[in-house]
């Protein structure tokens, strides 16, 4: 793997900790604004929005603009976003620093996603996602707990103040270690966009792109609530809410490095083990939750399973979009944040039924059952190997 690659991946692991940092912040964030703590989860559904949209918007915008100042520029847009949320008073401007945030990670995330796949063989995108989204699941081992704890200690101001401070090297590493050309497809008269946007209507790729959001729901329905679950339910200091998070951030690089062995050419070993898996998981979560042992066993196994599945279908994403060679990195975008998005709404109105904080658990397995139900009769389809057309 070339050393550009891990340069990306450092810039991931800037924007995954702002992405996931809330998640250990929420009840302080609430309490400063004076918002319940359901609505303060809707920063994280603003960011996930923000990616939606942004993802597709910045790769069309950018295809004809020199990859390593597009990359840059968006570095430092998600920096300045984070500045200004990290000194407001005003809850509706933090939501919208928040959505300006997404919308520079969404931009940089699609070009280093389909950067990504050019600095590899074409038969091995599934290992070149791997190390890029490693960026993201170090950011939940380290980047949000460390940010959980510097809340706690100093206030989560400061957590953004450290994000802020993170981009700084990560828009260095950009610099120095990505070439300056344009995108391939750009300078060679490769497709145009409207072909490109074309594939959309595949329905292969309508399929993996849907199983993929689904799956990212189902992980961020529980992801972001895990800090009630931590105090509320099973009764621990706010300070073990750091260690959750770093066990399933842990569980999480264990599931997508192993997935990203198997990936390219197993995919349907991954999808038959790990989706049943999972839908026996979250329930088990939920109602053993509050047991600590059990909590930290099952948070890391639910993050080694969901960042397994989910990168697995993502890397579908990527092969069945091959022929779209400067969007495919938004599809594959697209399709986490759609799901990032969908999970913590459903999640938020369980927390006040008959469940409460452990609702999010259930939503979780809900979701990985519908998933499970539209894979099964057609999970030949999805876990086909790729084909050597694919690649040309």
């Amino acid at each position: 793997m070339s050393l550009p690659l891990y340069l990306l991946a450092v810039a991931v692991f800037a924007m995954g900790t702002s992405e996931f940092m809330l998640v250990g912040l929420l009840p302080d964030v609430a309490s400063d604004f004076g918002v319940p703590v359901g609505t303060a989860g809707v920063l994280t559904s603003a960011f996930a929005i923000g990616m939606v949209v942004g993802a597709p918007l910045a790769a069309a915008l950018a295809r004809n603009w020199p990859r390593r100042s597009s990359l840059l520029a968006f570095v430092l847009t998600f920096a300045a976003a984070h500045a200004a949320g990290a000194v407001t008073t005003s809850f509706p401007l933090l939501f919208a620093t928040r959505v300006l945030a997404a919308l520079a990670n969404a931009g940089f995330l699609a070009l280093a996603l389909t950067a990504a796949a050019t600095l590899v063989p074409p038969d091995q995108k599934g290992r070149a996602l791997a190390v890029l989204l490693s960026g993201t699941t170090v950011a939940t081992i380290a980047g949000v707990p460390g940010g959980s704890v510097l809340g706690t200690v100093l206030g989560w101001r400061a957590t953004f103040w450290a994000v802020a401070a993170l981009c700084l090297p990560a828009a260095l590493g950009v610099l120095k270690g990505i070439p300056a050309g344009r995108v391939k497809a750009a300078a060679t008269g490769g497709p145009a966009l409207r072909a490109e946007l074309a594939l959309l209507t595949r329905p292969r790729l309508i399929l993996v792109m849907l199983l993929g959001a689904l799956v990212n729901a189902a992980t961020f329905a529980s992801f972001t609530f895990l800090a009630p679950v931590v105090t509320a339910t099973a009764g621990l200091d706010e300070l073990w809410i750091s260690v959750v998070l770093m066990l399933f951030g842990a569980g999480s690089f264990v599931g997508i490095t192993v997935a990203g062995r198997l990936s390219d050419q197993r995919p349907g070993l991954v999808i038959a083990v790990g989706g049943p898996l999972l839908l026996v998981g979250w329930p088990a979560l939920a109602v053993l939750a509050d047991k600590p042992v059990a909590l930290c066993t099952l948070v890391f196994v639910q993050g080694a399973l969901s960042f397994a599945l989910g990168s697995t279908l993502i890397t579908r994403v990527l092969y069945e979009a091959a022929q779209a060679p400067t969007m495919a990195g938004s599809y594959a975008t697209a399709a986490l944040n759609i799901g990032a998005v969908a999970g913590p709404l459903v999640a938020a109105t369980t927390l006040s039924t008959k469940a409460g904080s452990v609702g999010p658990l259930w939503a979780s397995g809900l979701l990985i059952a519908v998933a499970l139900l539209i894979t099964f009769p057609l999970r030949t389809r999805v876990a086909t190997s790729p084909s050597a057309e694919v690649f040309q």
